[in-house]
This record gives structure tokens, sequence and C-alpha cells, in this order.
């Protein structure tokens, strides 16, 4: 299994599934450097947030990051949160 810290969609998805929503957007963790979330292991793991509602991931000082539309609930992105809730 792949470490769930290196970025990708599916390690993304994967962590969505569980990570905490709050004020409006996700709460992930990857590997980073400079800043931006790796798809390598790094001496580094730091918080980012994904916000569904525009399909923008953001570092911890809110700038963003990355973008992408799959991820965009104005594009059809379903929220894992929203199916919790409904279990």
């Amino acid at each position: 299994m792949a470490d769930i810290y290196c970025f990708s969609d599916d390690n993304l998805m994967r962590q969505l599934e569980t990570a905490p929503f709050t004020l409006g957007f996700y709460t992930l963790r990857f590997y980073a450097e400079q800043g931006k979330p790796v798809n390598k292991v790094t001496g580094t793991v730091e918080e980012f947030y994904l916000y569904p509602s525009g399909g923008t991931l953001r570092d911890s000082r809110f700038n963003i990051v990355w973008y992408d539309s799959r991820f965009d609930t104005y594009r059809g992105f379903k929220p894992p949160h929203l199916s919790r809730s409904q279990k």
C-alpha cells in the first residue's frame, strides 16, 4: 500500500474518507517541500486544506497551492462528508 502522505489523487481521496470537515474544508496531511505537497517521502509532513466548493487545496496560510476540477462541487464532485452524515 502506498504511503498515504505522498500527494496523489488516490491518497487525497483516501484521506477524505476520514478527514475532519469543518468550516467548509477538509484538513489533510501530505509530505511537503517549500510549502507544497509532493509525491515522495520527505522529512516534513504539513497540513493542507481542501475546499470542495472550489476544488482548491490551500497551505497553512490558506494560499492556493493546487486546483483540480474533479474535486470541485460545482463540477460534480460529491464530498465524502455528505455520504458519511447519511449513514
